[in-house]
């Protein structure tokens, strides 16, 4: 079922993507060259804590998943996609990085992800990056009240398509609310003008994830949760939590 939230509702979501984004700055501020994984997590765990938020991540077990999740953020490197469990990996210069965060405040939850590179970039992850975030502005534009939930996905594949990227088949985005997971399904694909109308109070994460060698299947890791590309090249993850309004799509997870 398909809640909308009252104008209240969102700005007190809106304070859950404030956690949200902060704990992403700091965590994204110190993923150096020969960090571990598992500092990134304390950061983020220490945000949560001094916030009085709790992590929308741990001890969460979808039904894909085969054990509860064991850490507060996702990071998921080089041709990991999504879903990357903090580990004792230390971060190399060049590593392509994404972090995905939640957390739920007041009853309210919010998420975001983030991709970066550690260190020098190279051209071809930063072209990846930077595509994954305007596929994201994309979707985000497309939200607007009267539209339909096909006209997000569409403007999110017609960038992959033109970049020669591959959508990773099967995940999206989601709803979002008093759960991190609501419906509706957020596909990353979508034929404009088909599905859902979009009416303010729909509040969502919309989240590309992009894959640079043009396939969008994947395999996964024998931890159960962390998904990598099928043909080992790099991917790109980049989300909001929007709610839409009367006056277009509003951002809750910027700073």
């Amino acid at each position: 079922m398909v809640e909308l939230k009252t104008p209240g509702e969102i700005d007190a979501m809106r304070e859950a993507g404030r956690i949200v984004a902060q704990a992403l700055h700091a965590v994204t501020q110190h993923a150096t060259p020969g960090t571990r994984l598992t500092e990134l997590d304390d950061i983020a765990t220490t945000v949560i804590h001094e916030a009085g938020a709790t992590s929308a991540f741990l001890h969460y077990q979808p039904p894909f998943a085969p054990t509860p999740y064991p850490a507060v953020i996702c990071t998921s490197v080089n041709d990991a996609v999504v879903h990357g469990i903090p580990s004792h990996h230390r971060l190399r210069d060049g590593d392509l990085l994404s972090v995905d965060f939640g957390v739920s405040f007041d009853g309210w939850a919010a998420d975001s992800a983030v991709s970066l590179t550690v260190g020098h970039p190279n051209p071809a992850d930063t072209a990846l990056i930077d595509t994954t975030r305007a596929a994201l502005q994309a979707g985000i534009a497309a939200a607007a009240p009267g539209n339909r939930l096909g006209d997000i996905g569409h403007a999110i594949a017609a960038t992959a398509t033109a970049a020669g990227y591959g959508l990773l088949d099967d995940f999206g985005g989601h709803g979002i609310g008093r759960r991190m997971h609501e419906d509706p399904h957020v596909a990353n694909t979508g034929r404009p003008g088909r599905g859902l109308i979009l009416r303010p109070g729909l509040t969502l994460a919309i989240e590309p994830m992009f894959i640079a060698g043009g396939d969008g299947r994947y395999r996964t890791a024998t931890d159960g949760w962390t998904l990598h590309s099928i043909d080992g090249s790099r991917a790109a993850h980049a989300e909001h939590t929007i709610a839409i309004t009367d006056d277009g799509p509003r951002i809750l997870t910027l700073p």
